[in-house]
């Protein structure tokens, strides 16, 4: 069984099948069709529902969907995540950030974050300057600022390691 935490507090038990879904052990009929449009007609336990997929994060595994105009924020627990959160591994916290490196040579212009500073996925890190043109680097994933391997005016070379990230 999947389970499902919903806007960050309801946490429900779903199994599906073509003919039914099971919600925390309980059997509810469902019908549901993908319209034209890309939105879904859902019929659940003789009620209708129209429902759109916002936004789809396969490699947390969460959603955003709107049911009859209310957004829900999904997350999905397949039962390898809750056999491996019971065992104490957390795959989805084990992925490793990789450093930010020079793709080219350049001079760095400006370093944008310290060490220990928490850093959320797209947060601007530095600017290179290379080839009369600036560059933002941007952080890849949420992670850690752990090393600051530059400096302000310092020319760097391709491949040297800017930023190290945990």
């Amino acid at each position: 069984m999947n389970k499902i935490k919903i806007n960050d507090h309801t946490e429900l038990e779903v199994a599906a099948t073509d003919e039914a879904v099971t919600v925390n052990e309980k059997v509810i009929g469902w019908n549901m069709k993908e319209l034209p449009n890309g939105t879904f007609s859902i019929l659940a336990n003789g009620k209708s529902y129209l429902a759109v997929v916002d936004q789809v994060d396969r490699a947390t595994k969460q959603l955003k969907v709107k049911v009859n105009g209310n957004s829900y924020a999904m997350a999905v627990k397949e039962p390898i995540d809750q056999l491996l959160q019971k065992m104490g591994l957390n795959i989805g916290n084990a992925r490793k950030v990789e450093a930010i490196k020079a793709p080219m040579p350049g001079l760095v212009l400006k370093v944008m974050v310290e060490e220990g500073q928490q850093l959320k996925k797209g947060d601007p890190v530095l600017i290179l300057e290379a080839m009369k043109m600036e560059n933002v680097f941007k952080a890849p994933a949420d992670a850690t600022v752990k090393a600051i391997k530059v400096t302000e005016r310092k020319a760097v070379e391709k491949g040297e390691v800017l930023i190290e990230l945990a």
